[in-house]
């Protein structure tokens, strides 16, 4: 039997003022492997996400890590056994690329030697030359580059489940496609349990092994993702129009 490293059990989520954001998602995600969240704005995806690292708790249901409720136990014990990478990257202005990939594990109370011997690892790991880059601060890198930090900050405490919340919407399609290159094979190396969302069909059709959809707050279609371009569900039917259209001359 497979081993499962996230769990959404019956979970629901419901402002205050009463309109529900996600309603009755069970889904149970494969440890070791990439589900893509896809779906209009609105629909759930990042509140579903941070469900996950108790950014956001459930109005009804549970949510599970490696089989732990994470609505209970230590928050920053999950959070440290959780990556998060985000579209902005959320690096500090005033630290180096160092420090940053770092930080984490600085505040986990690691010593000098362990924190700098896992940031050289991390930093070669997203593809940045470790003495290139080590001393150089956000405003110094290029769009893919800080991405490339916040990846390996992320990574860096060697979390069991990494979420991804539209990590490249903000770069260009050539940089974005040498990210999405360096993700796959870093995926594949470090078998991380990783939730991504994203609007680019063809983004989690390339990353991920499975494809969930998301409409109005409830799961429309749960696929593999060589099932997506022929599926008969018309939700799916509608987004690979939206996106795959042909101009008509």
């Amino acid at each position: 039997m497979p081993t499962v490293g996230v769990e959404f059990a019956k979970v629901s989520y419901t402002l205050a003022g009463g309109r529900v954001l996600l309603r009755d998602v069970s889904l149970q995600l494969e440890a070791g492997t990439t589900t893509a969240l896809l779906g209009r704005s609105g629909s759930g995806k990042t509140t579903l996400l941070r469900m996950v690292n108790r950014l956001v708790t459930p109005s009804e249901g549970e949510v599970l890590v490696a089989g732990n409720l994470t609505q209970s136990g230590d928050i920053v014990a999950l959070r440290r056994s959780i990556g998060y990478v985000i579209q902005e990257t959320g690096l500090f202005p005033h630290m180096t690329v160092e420090r940053n990939a770092g930080m984490a594990l600085e505040l986990a109370g690691r010593s000098k030697s362990e924190i700098a011997k896992r940031v050289h690892e991390v930093i070669s790991l997203v593809g940045l030359e470790y003495e290139e880059f080590r001393g150089r601060y956000p405003w110094q890198l290029s769009g893919g580059q800080r991405q490339r930090v916040g990846l390996a900050r992320a990574l860096a405490t060697d979390p069991t489940v990494l979420l991804m919340d539209e990590p490249f919407g903000a770069l260009d399609p050539l940089t974005r496609a040498e990210m999405q290159t360096m993700l796959r094979d870093l995926l594949k190396k470090v078998g991380k349990t990783v939730l991504l969302v994203t609007h680019d069909l063809d983004e989690a059709l390339y990353l991920a092994n499975r494809v969930v959809f998301l409409s109005e707050g409830t799961v429309v279609a749960d696929l593999s993702a060589g099932e997506v371009a022929r599926s008969e569900n018309l939700h799916v039917k509608d987004y690979v129009s939206a996106v795959h259209r042909t101009v008509q001359a």
